[in-house]
């Protein structure tokens, strides 16, 4: 029997120890031992059997210890994993890509739907401004005919026409003759008499005027007339025309109050006075749409002031009984709206602060009623005393709040012309009183009373010259095509 040598059999031993600890410390030892058997010579053969025994042994082995194919199939198993994985990352950065893909694909469309949306904006915003551009331009031009005049034009305007008429009636009261020693009246003598010929005939050109244009405005555009009659603050300036009228018929040096055409006069101007006075008075006390507590505001006391300057100017033609009858119609509605405006209701505290400066009519409305009680008793007694002194109170009480004015003069406009007539009609019962006191200190309220009227309404012809083009508003609340909206 044959024996492998002693070196050789302990080699194989070695080898058959090492093998089923680890395969892959087989393969290395084996290499070595391969390298050292091959040089010796002489043991090629039994080399060779002994690798076909080791080959076989070391299949056994395989089979006997699964560990190194655990060991290969744990190697074939990562690499199937790592191609798992690198497909499972494939397919997640293709995913996450075509996510991606999809939230870049949104966000150019919000961008382009912004950008279309801008560029419409843009385009809107264009379009706009021509569109404005153009109606500036329309408006302009059909401003500038005498229908955007007709249509920017409201009975408002009439107070230019009652302050120069009240300014010629005071310059007639001032140059009458007078007993009392201390009146300065004796110094408007040494003005020549053209002066006042000429004011009377500066207010009567600028209430034709106005009323041509009114008259054009009840023919061609008769919808704001009734639009104008059905506003709160609209239907007292209808009174004004007719007050304007009387107090220029008052004022005139070429007709005598007892003539009949001065007559006949009186009859034009205050008829229209009395239908308003059924048309406004009547549906304060009756089931009609305007309650007094919802509509008053200063301007209602402009009705009373035209049912007083008609009763003033009866009582100097010598119509007692007509004058009597317009004086209680007057009064009376002046002590409802006297309460009722002093009790400040929510309803009729709604007039524009533009429309503040005709808070003055405060006491414009006291002043008339003591100059037309003063008519018609022929003596300015007790009560026109009480009536004037009310006036003063008024009038203080508002001059020493300028700050309510400060708003409505930042930006001059037609309703200025509001502080000019009532301070002329305090100034005429200034100097009524002072006739009939006959006092320096009476004296000296009616200078003070008188050039401040003077010049107040002076100042206020400036500002109408200079500023032309803000007599007729685009903006004005009271304009036709507002009123009627």
């Amino acid at each position: 029997m044959h024996h492998p040598p002693p070196m050789e059999d302990a080699k194989v031993r070695h080898l058959l120890i090492t093998i089923p600890h680890s395969p892959v410390e087989a393969a290395v030892d084996y290499s070595d031992d391969r390298k050292s058997v091959c040089s010796s010579t002489q043991a090629m053969a039994d080399h060779l059997d002994n690798r076909k025994r080791l080959s076989l042994d070391f299949e056994e082995m395989l089979t006997d210890y699964p560990s190194a194919q655990v060991t290969i199939d744990y190697q074939d198993t990562r690499k199937g994993s790592s191609l798992e994985l690198e497909e499972m990352m494939i397919d997640s950065i293709s995913t996450q890509a075509t996510t991606d893909y999809k939230d870049i694909r949104k966000g150019l469309s919000l961008d382009s739907g912004k950008v279309m949306i801008d560029g419409s904006f843009e385009q809107a915003t264009t379009n706009h401004q021509g569109t404005r551009k153009g109606r500036k331009g329309s408006s302009s031009t059909s401003s500038s005919g005498l229908g955007g005049m007709l249509t920017r034009f409201h009975a408002g305007y009439f107070r230019i026409s009652l302050s120069l008429c009240g300014q010629a009636l005071l310059w007639k009261t001032l140059s009458e003759p007078t007993t009392d020693p201390h009146a300065l009246r004796p110094l408007l003598r040494l003005l020549p008499s053209a002066a006042f010929v000429l004011l009377w005939s500066l207010a009567l050109l600028s209430l034709a005027a106005l009323s041509l244009l009114f008259a054009a405005r009840c023919l061609l555009a008769p919808r704001s007339i009734r639009a104008e009659l059905a506003h709160h603050v609209g239907m007292n300036y209808l009174f004004a025309p007719w007050i304007s009228w009387l107090l220029l018929l008052q004022s005139t040096p070429f007709l005598r109050p007892n003539s009949d055409c001065y007559h006949l006069l009186w009859w034009l101007f205050s008829l229209p006075i009395l239908i308003l006075d059924v048309k406004i008075y009547g549906q304060w006390f009756t089931k009609g749409k305007k309650f007094l507590s919802m509509v008053a505001n200063p301007t209602s006391q402009i009705t009373v002031i035209g049912n007083l300057v008609g009763a003033r100017a009866a009582a100097q033609m010598g119509r007692r009984e007509c004058a009597v009858c317009m004086f209680s119609l007057g009064i009376a509605h002046y002590l409802v709206l006297f309460v009722t405006l002093y009790q400040r209701f929510l309803g009729s505290d709604s007039l524009p602060v533009m429309l503040r400066p005709v808070f003055f009519l405060f006491f414009a409305a006291p002043s008339m009623a003591s100059l037309a009680w003063d008519s018609i008793n022929h003596s300015f007694d007790t009560s026109c005393k009480m009536l004037f002194f009310l006036s003063l109170f008024l009038f203080a009480s508002l001059v020493s709040r300028p700050i309510l004015f400060k708003k409505s003069m930042r930006r001059f406009n037609v309703a200025w012309w509001a502080y000019s007539f009532p301070l002329t009609f305090l100034a005429l019962t200034a100097t009524e009183y002072a006739q009939e006191v006959k006092g320096e200190m009476a004296n000296l309220l009616m200078l003070v009373l008188s050039v401040l009227s003077v010049v107040v309404t002076l100042v206020l012809l400036v500002f109408t010259a200079i500023k032309t083009n803000e007599i007729l508003p685009h903006d004005d609340p009271f304009a036709c095509s507002r009123i009627m909206k």
